[in-house]
C-alpha cells in the first residue's frame, strides 16, 4: 500500500466516478486531498464519503483565467490527478460539430489548461485520464478515440517538459461510473453483463480499479511518460 501522509494531493474531477475514487483513495492513504469540479453540489456530496480531512473548491478547466488564478493562489501540489471531461458521443458524420468541439475543449484543452498552469513539486507527479478507444477505435466514437490518444501523446510530451515532475495517463476501458445512470437501469445493466461476457477479465472496470492504478503512477518514483491500461482486456478483446 501507498503512503501519501501529508502529501497535498489535487483531484480534478474528483466529486464523482474515477476521480472521487482516487480522491477517496489518496484520504484513505494519508493524503491531504482536494477535489475540484464545476458543481458545487456534486462537490458537497463527495466530500461526505471521502472524509473530513478533505476540501472542496469550484474550478471550471474550460476557463482559462480561472485556472490560472487558482494554481497562482495555492502552494505548489505533490499530485495532481486529471479526471474531469464531458464528451459527447456519435459517429463523425452525424456528430454534431459543435458537440466534437465541446468534447475537445472539455477533455484535450481542459487537461492541456491545466497542464499549462499547475505548480507541482519536483518529483511530483501529474496524472491524466485518457481511455480504451485510443487503441481500440469504435464506429460510434471516432471523436472520442482521437482526444483520448491525443491526451496520451500530451503525456508523454509533458514528461519530458516538465520533468522531474511526471507525467502519466491512465486508460480506462468500460468503467461502472454515474456517467451511465442517464441510461434506464436494465439497459446499463445489461450492457454490463454483456461486456463482462467478451471481456478476458469477465469483468467490466470499477472506478476503484482505476483508481488503484492512479495511486500506482504517483507513488511509483520511477514511472513517468507511461499510459497504464485498465479495460479489463477490452483494448484485446
Amino acid at each position: 500500500m501507498f503512503d501519501f501522509e501529508g502529501q497535498r494531493v489535487l483531484v480534478i474531477g474528483g466529486s464523482s466516478g474515477i476521480g472521487r475514487a482516487a480522491a477517496q483513495a489518496f484520504a484513505k492513504a494519508g493524503a491531504a486531498v482536494t477535489i475540484a469540479s464545476r458543481s458545487q453540489a456534486k462537490l458537497d456530496a463527495a466530500l461526505a464519503t471521502i472524509g473530513s480531512a478533505a476540501r472542496a473548491v469550484v474550478l471550471d478547466t474550460g476557463n482559462v483565467a480561472a485556472v490560472e488564478r487558482f494554481f497562482e493562489e495555492h502552494a505548489p501540489w505533490q499530485h495532481v490527478v486529471i479526471s474531469a471531461a464531458q464528451t459527447p458521443t456519435g459517429q463523425v458524420r452525424k456528430l454534431p460539430l459543435e458537440d466534437a468541439h465541446a468534447a475537445f475543449d472539455s477533455k484535450f484543452w481542459g487537461t492541456y489548461h491545466v497542464a499549462r498552469h499547475a505548480r507541482i513539486e519536483a518529483g511530483g507527479s501529474l496524472t491524466l485520464t485518457s481511455g480504451y478507444l485510443s487503441v481500440r477505435p469504435s464506429t460510434a466514437s471516432v471523436v472520442q478515440g482521437a482526444i483520448n490518444a491525443a491526451v496520451e501523446a500530451l503525456g508523454r510530451g509533458l514528461a519530458l517538459e516538465l520533468s522531474p515532475v511526471r507525467v502519466n495517463t491512465v486508460s480506462p476501458g468500460l468503467t461502472v461510473t454515474p456517467l451511465w445512470n442517464k441510461m434506464a437501469e436494465t439497459d446499463r445493466e445489461a450492457m454490463y453483463r454483456n461486456a463482462a461476457e467478451r471481456l478476458p477479465a469477465r469483468r467490466v472496470v470499477a472506478a476503484d480499479d482505476v483508481a488503484n492504478a492512479i495511486l500506482y503512477l504517483a507513488g511509483t518514483p520511477s514511472a513517468t511518460g507511461s499510459t497504464v491500461l485498465i479495460d479489463a482486456g477490452g483494448a484485446i478483446a
